[in-house]
């Protein structure tokens, strides 16, 4: 078995952090890739990352499967973990293309190290066979500089260059200086590596991001990963292509926090906790955890990937105080709940949010009739146009319910 030796870099966080591992897409390097999102992780995480063999002048060594790649990142971050002292290895991984394939094959043969996934451009299965083998077969005799025009085109969605130049710059530099061999040795263990017939054995939970503007991974490649493993979800991330981390940092950083944290190990979640157990971050995980039972994955993963640096921190705002503090009080259930919060966003006009509240009633077991009674309960107190307006909004809900079922 050939094991690749896989180098890598600490991006951000220190060892008393949850572990995080990210994966590059072929051609980049982790610093190019990720430091975006390292950057805003850097206080949830001890990031880490690794690059591919023949890749910022990491080591060129025999042919190697995926699985024998994957085992190489397995070593790697195990030397991280035993560096930081930790008993058990464990931790949240997120991969952008072969980074994301990687990410499929740890799963599948170290399931207990990985406590969850964000898979990020890329497939079960990437492209035809042959197309990868014409692809290493062009790069040993022209080199990687042949690939720059092609992957600019493939990487980025429309206005992102003239965007962020500097990126772009920097992530195509590192694919016209990546060793011949290296890239193409990746691209022959892409050629057989097909695991869509596993997917339902993969149990950790799974977030799964396209690019609406990838052509090399299609949104339906992300689709039939969230579909294919027991606990998946799809985002489709708009003015994105191939190189989500680059190309969306913020969003991917939101993403894979939303996923990451409290899915690590006892020992990361207590770290996350102050002196009596229940500190911020222990508020944003059980917050994020009654978010999504009351407003579905769906509903939550639109709403944080969405989020930039502007408007983040508002998301994390709810999340830990009206998620974590207040719907996650023990005095009232939640059907009481539901009930109270349609009462006042009909009262106060709040139509956006009284529609996704009906949706959520429903979660929270309240019938359609006792919605419509909740509201009809509302107009003798806030006036009958408060209770006429809230009424046609949850008719349009159930009309889109019926639509959707």
């Amino acid at each position: 078995m050939t094991v690749p030796r896989i180098t890598g870099e600490e991006l951000a966080g220190h060892g008393a952090l949850p572990l995080l591992v990210l994966g590059p897409s072929l051609g980049t390097s982790a610093s190019t890739l990720w430091s975006g999102v390292a950057k805003e992780l850097g206080g949830d995480f001890h990031v880490i990352a690794w690059n591919l063999p023949g890749h910022v002048d990491g080591p060129v060594r025999a042919p190697f499967t995926m699985a024998e790649l994957a085992e190489g990142v397995l070593a790697f971050a195990a030397g991280a973990a035993e560096a930081r002292g930790d008993e058990v290895l464990r931790f949240a991984y997120a991969g952008d293309s072969v980074g994301g394939a990687v990410g499929l094959q740890l799963m599948l043969d170290a399931p207990d190290a990985v406590t969850s996934a964000v898979l990020l451009c890329t497939g079960a299965k990437i492209g035809e066979p042959e197309m990868w083998h014409d692809r290493a077969a062009t790069v040993r005799t022209s080199g990687t500089p042949v690939m720059v025009t092609a992957s600019a085109q493939r990487w980025f969605a429309p206005g992102f260059l003239e965007r962020e130049p500097s990126v772009g710059a920097a992530l195509l530099h590192v694919l016209q200086s990546a060793d011949a061999e290296g890239y193409a040795q990746v691209c022959e263990a892409l050629a057989a590596f097909d695991v869509r017939d596993r997917l339902g054995e993969i149990t950790a939970p799974v977030l799964a991001i396209a690019g609406a503007h990838d052509v090399a991974t299609p949104p339906a490649n992300l689709e039939e990963i969230a579909g294919g493993v027991q606990d998946g979800r799809l985002v489709v991330l708009d003015d994105v292509a191939h190189l989500a981390p680059a190309e969306a940092p913020a969003e991917v950083s939101s993403a894979i926090r939303s996923v990451a944290v409290g899915s690590g190990s006892a020992e990361a979640t207590e770290t996350l906790q102050d002196a009596d157990g229940d500190g911020a971050d222990g508020a944003y995980a059980r917050g994020m955890e009654v978010r999504r039972a009351v407003l579905g994955d769906a509903h939550v993963d639109r709403a944080t990937a969405k989020a930039d640096e502007l408007t983040r921190p508002f998301q994390e705002l709810i999340t830990r105080y009206a998620w974590g503090d207040v719907w996650g009080r023990d005095g009232l259930d939640r059907r009481s709940r539901s009930m109270i919060t349609l009462a006042l966003l009909a009262a106060l006009g709040h139509e956006n949010e009284l529609a996704m509240h009906v949706r959520a009633a429903l979660r929270n077991g309240l019938s359609r009739e006792e919605i419509a009674e909740v509201l009809l309960h509302t107009g003798v107190y806030a006036g009958v146009p408060v209770t006429n307006t809230a009424l046609a909004v949850m008719q349009r809900v159930f009309a889109d319910l019926d639509a959707e079922a």
